[in-house]
């Protein structure tokens, strides 16, 4: 999958990556058949994840609008336990929230060792929505930059494995996602005002994204852009790099009690 990571220190152009990439798994059926041996490999190394409650493994979701944060969650999530692994979703701070740095209310919610975290939006959003609607500068959109690397670095050196995930789909992808959800009553829900103005911003949230990705794929946090057009191989392509990202902790399931005669010991 290191076709898809950013390289740190290098300038990103979106329009070189294509959405409509398939092209390491081009047959869809076997691709949904290794999806579910993938996920079967997933269950079994959460467990020694929380097991050995020594690492934690934190999957960032971004993308424009009906990129498939949700479905991702849905389709390559279900393989895990909900016992250890929580979803947050970051909306518009509350005004407790902007009385306090932006990466305040992010901390409490990165996982705990022996749990997977998965932002569904995350702390980028504070250099992404603000900067496309002018709420800060490029000079500030910047410092917040290094401030991120400097956080998740922090979160790396203690154990944390961040796997941070662009999903990236084309605007024409959009708009038959978008007519979908009006077609489709039971997925009108889904949609808001918001949703069709901030399509206008396209451009914008392009070049915002293009600046993050650049400024904060690091060698402890890489970012990855995932081909999303096909929701088949944006799910196939998760499930393979959260696995490999569970099996290169090598994680180890706790030594049982040395005082135990397991030989011996039968159950009355």
């Amino acid at each position: 999958m290191k076709i898809y990571r950013v390289t740190p220190d290098t300038r990103i152009k979106l329009k070189h990556a294509s959405p409509e990439d398939t092209h390491l798994c081009d047959d869809k059926d076997a691709g949904k058949k290794e999806i579910e041996k993938l996920l079967e490999r997933m269950d079994a190394l959460q467990d020694k994840l929380y097991a050995a409650k020594s690492r934690a493994l934190l999957v960032v979701l971004q993308g424009m609008d009906t990129s498939g944060k949700d479905g991702t969650i849905r389709h390559v999530m279900r393989g895990v336990n909900p016992q250890s692994c929580q979803v947050f979703s970051f909306k518009v701070p509350t005004p407790e929230e902007q009385a306090h740095d932006f990466l305040w209310r992010v901390h409490p919610k990165t996982p705990p060792k022996g749990f997977m975290g998965i932002f569904n939006r995350s702390h980028y959003e504070d250099v992404l929505v603000t900067r496309v609607h002018k709420m800060i500068s490029d000079k500030e959109a910047k410092r917040r930059f290094k401030e991120i690397n400097h956080f998740e670095k922090l979160l790396c050196d203690n154990g944390t494995v961040i796997l941070k995930l662009f999903l990236h789909i084309s605007k024409d992808e959009q708009r038959v996602r978008l007519e979908d959800r009006i077609k489709t009553p039971e997925k009108r829900w889904k949609l808001s005002t918001a949703d069709m103005q901030e399509r206008q911003n396209w451009k914008a949230y392009e070049r915002a994204y293009e600046e993050a990705l650049s400024a904060t794929s690091t060698d402890a946090a890489p970012w990855y852009i995932i081909p999303a057009n096909h929701k088949w191989y944006r799910n196939w392509v998760v499930a393979h790099l959260v696995v490999s990202a569970l099996e290169k902790m090598n994680l180890k399931t706790p030594k049982p009690d040395p005082h135990i005669d397991f030989k011996n010991l039968k159950v009355k």
